[in-house]
């Protein structure tokens, strides 16, 4: 229940002295409103608040590059998480500006929504936070210094949470033009964590090196005295990007070589790369003025429509396709990955996030460009136009075989008396917001698992037996199969195109499998089965793991938990010596007593709850950790081994 505290809602419903006019109303100036509500501007104060920071100077420059003025950036992370770009454009203009008195460059950095990109003399094509990037960024940075270089001087100028003393001056002569920003992201604001992780950063200078084909983006990380700059250059754009995401997740292509289009048409400029891999995945990534779309848009729409047209009349104008018969979108696009990045003068974003496009002109004239050149392309090469074509009828033939399990499962639960799985231990309580379901490896630790637990709101679900990879197999082998089967009838909820998060009958799903190399197998499967099947189970937080203890630290009638090696020695140490000490090799080595204390009981258990920050980058991981090549599988866990516990092997 809330709690509300210090308010006399009787007092305040008749306290008419308590008046509200126009004094009352709050003018934040200049930056203020920006360090007052900074989730406004950069999403959140989090972690992928702080990497905003560095995208959206990044941003800057890479507008200078579509401008034709930039073709190298320098992204350095120094020491003590200050981070230094530089740029070879044009140099941020240092005239006087004609409304406000001071130099251009002073108000880029010290006024929102000033900028180059909205009279649309300065940047035909701009992918920056519509014009608000560099005055965030400094108001949000416990310091920012400019540079900037325009052929003849060196201009400078520090700023402090957004404030300055000095006007820009100049400091120099030089030869050189281009602009360079260094600033350090305030704790004030950012009071979670200012540290940048090298590997977000990465991946997103990458993306943007891969958008803008050409463009030699430098990342050198200075901290700790690393010194390796990493050149992200790739002359193929686009294409390139297919190649790297397919190499990375070690997937096997169908057709050999990235298929490519491009065209423009008045102020729009459009580009397509697609290759067909042997997974059953599909990954279509779409981008506006190089800023990522995660919820597609019109330029996605008029991409997958074109091609469900291409497929379907290129079956029939050889064929191939019976009278009647129609491949659907999902069939032609199993296996696919592809990039669809559009360029144009004035993007309209739409969502709350703004990650969805919403230009109506762009879909006709996207679906018409892909339309043509791509039958032009199946025409001149029939052999992997043949490849593509009976990938999607194979995917097709799956997606009825599917459609045959999934009505062969309601007609079965439907004449079967009890519908819910024999091993389920449920709860009494039906309010899905006060219950939790435990499935759980095993059926000792199943066993002790249900005499431990809450009767009242705690339900448990043993598995026992292997379990299917669901990254190798299509949606046909998940209906029926007898291990994921139980999983699927106890949540309510069905799976694929019939998931309805309406009927779930838990708001907490907790898996809890041992702390060993097998337990984390069992969670990787089923996390892998929940993020293909049951995705918005993953995206609206209902998935949690549960972590058991390690060790049991027992001294006298003093008992610890221990869930590390370094928490073990700690307990140890205070608990003045000759412990005893038990290594749990598994959850059914504990009494029920002890599972419900150490794991299951709210007031003292720890349990993660799995986000999904970035759908790309998990549909990356389950593609690497659940596939078939090795190589991608290994270099991963050593790149990650750092973040994981201690496991005995």
């Amino acid at each position: 229940m809330a709690e509300f505290n210090e308010i006399d809602v009787n007092a305040t419903a008749v306290d008419k002295s308590n008046n509200y006019d126009a004094s009352e109303i709050q003018v934040l100036e200049g930056l203020e409103a920006v360090r007052k509500r900074p989730g406004m501007y950069i999403g959140s104060t989090g972690p992928k608040g702080l990497h905003h920071l560095v995208y959206e100077i990044v941003t800057n420059s890479i507008d200078e590059a579509l401008a034709g003025y930039c073709d190298r950036i320098d992204v350095e992370l120094l020491p003590e998480n200050v981070v230094r770009v530089t740029d070879n454009g044009r140099g941020i203009p240092v005239g006087i500006h004609p409304k406000e008195g001071v130099s251009a460059a002073t108000v880029v950095f010290t006024v929102l929504h000033a900028g180059g990109k909205f009279g649309g003399g300065g940047y035909k094509v701009a992918g920056g936070l519509h014009g608000v990037g560099a005055s965030v960024v400094n108001a949000l940075s416990e310091w920012l210094e400019l540079t900037v270089r325009d052929g003849k001087n060196i201009y400078f100028q520090r700023f402090e949470r957004g404030h300055y003393d000095k006007e820009l001056g100049v400091v120099g002569e030089t030869s050189e033009t281009g602009t360079t920003i260094v600033f350090k992201a305030d704790p004030l604001i950012f009071e979670q964590s200012t540290e940048y992780d090298y590997d977000t950063l990465l991946q997103m200078l990458r993306e943007q090196a891969f958008l803008n084909a050409g463009v030699r983006i430098i990342f050198t990380d200075r901290r700790e005295g690393k010194d390796e700059p990493v050149e992200l250059y790739y002359r193929g754009g686009i294409r390139e990007f297919v190649t790297h995401i397919h190499n990375t997740r070690g997937l096997d292509v169908l057709n050999p070589e990235v298929i490519y289009v491009s065209g423009t048409k008045d102020d729009y400029t459009a580009e397509v790369a697609m290759q067909y891999n042997d997974s059953y995945n599909e990954l279509v990534l779409s981008f506006a003025n190089n800023v990522h779309t995660p919820d597609g848009g019109t330029h996605e729409t008029g991409f997958k429509n074109a091609l469900t047209k291409v497929i379907n009349d290129y079956g029939k104008k050889f064929g191939l396709l019976k009278d009647g018969i129609k491949l659907l979108g999902e069939d032609v696009r199993e296996g696919l990955t592809a990039i669809v990045s559009v360029k144009l003068t004035n993007c309209e974003f739409e969502g709350q996030t703004k990650g969805r496009l919403g230009n109506p002109e762009v879909r006709p004239f996207v679906e018409a460009l892909v339309t043509e050149k791509l039958m032009n392309y199946l025409e001149e090469n029939p052999a992997i136009a043949r490849t593509i074509f009976d990938k999607s009828v194979q995917a097709q033939n799956a997606r009825e075989a599917a459609k045959r399990a999934r009505e062969l499962t309601r007609r079965k639960s439907a004449l079967e008396s009890a519908s819910l799985p024999g091993k389920l231990a449920d709860c009494s309580e039906r309010d899905p917001s006060q219950t939790e379901i435990f499935i759980v490896e095993g059926d000792s630790a199943g066993g002790s698992a249900k005499e431990g637990r809450e009767r009242k709101y705690q339900a448990i679900l043993p598995l026992w037996g292997k379990m299917l990879n669901v990254e190798k197999a299509r949606i046909d082998r998940v209906y029926g199969n007898d291990k994921l089967t139980p999983v699927v009838t106890a949540l309510g909820t069905s799976i694929g195109e019939d998931f309805d998060i309406s009927r779930l009958r838990y708001g907490k799903i907790i898996i809890m499998a041992d702390a060993d190399v097998d337990g984390c197998h069992i969670r990787t499967l089923l996390l892998t089965f929940f993020f293909r099947f049951m995705r918005p189970l993953v995206e609206q937080g209902h998935i949690y793991i549960a972590q058991p203890p390690l060790f049991k630290v027992t001294k006298g009638k003093q008992v610890r938990y221990a869930f590390s090696d370094p928490e073990r020695d700690r307990f140890i140490e205070e608990l003045g010596g000759k412990c005893d000490v038990q290594r749990y090799k598994g959850l059914g080595e504990m009494d029920p007593e002890q599972l419900w204390e150490t794991t299951m009981d709210p007031e003292t258990r720890t349990i993660l709850k799995i986000t999904l920050d970035d759908a790309v980058k998990a549909d990356e991981t389950f593609s690497i950790l659940m596939g078939d090549k090795v190589n991608p599988r290994r270099e991963f866990i050593e790149r990650n081994a750092k973040f994981a516990q201690n496991l005995d092997f």
